[in-house]
């Protein structure tokens, strides 16, 4: 989306050249591999941990800091391991949207009008607020003390950042196509 914005704002006479099928194609698939990669590395981290505390967890969703709850053995090395590979892929993706971000805003100041500077920020503002809280409500959800942890909050964290903004980015391509 930070790439759709920055062809729509700054190169928009290019839009459908730079952002035609094979671009969105090659894209989508660049998202499906980079999200199997790293839904394969949780699944191969969670399939070796020893549970000895059964296999029930107490919300809908089965999410890793929930199983390794469940594991009897020490889990230290793999969290960091996995938070370390989940970093380095969210940072690569923080540091796509941070530059597509600054060539809008140096194109957008340099529009005269203030009715084009609206125009231009009103088109990348929902964006930005599904991305924001994607990363806070993840970054919460998965750097909480154990101690603030309890079910609910646990199951309204997971539906803020799995559910939302999946569904918010939905809606708002919908709109921007009607």
């Amino acid at each position: 989306m930070a790439y759709d914005r920055y062809v729509a704002i700054c190169q928009p006479l290019h839009y459908g050249t730079l952002l035609g099928s094979r671009a969105c194609v090659h894209m989508a698939a660049a998202a499906w591999a980079s999200g199997f990669l790293y839904a394969a590395l949780h699944t191969a981290n969670t399939l070796s941990l020893p549970l000895c505390q059964g296999n029930a967890l107490g919300q809908v969703f089965c999410e890793i800091p929930q199983i390794l709850k469940l594991s009897c053995s020490h889990t230290y090395l793999r969290e960091v391991g996995l938070i370390a590979s989940g970093a380095s892929l969210l940072f690569g993706c923080f540091i796509f949207i941070v530059l597509s971000y600054m060539q809008i805003f140096r194109a957008v100041l340099r529009i005269p009008s203030e009715q084009g500077w609206h125009k231009a920020f009103s088109t990348c503002l929902p964006h930005l607020a599904v991305v924001s809280l994607f990363l806070s409500t993840a970054m919460f959800a998965h750097l909480k003390p154990p101690s603030i942890s309890s079910p609910s909050l646990d199951l309204v964290v997971a539906v803020l950042y799995l559910v939302v903004p999946p569904a918010s980015v939905c809606m708002h391509s919908t709109f921007s196509i009607a």
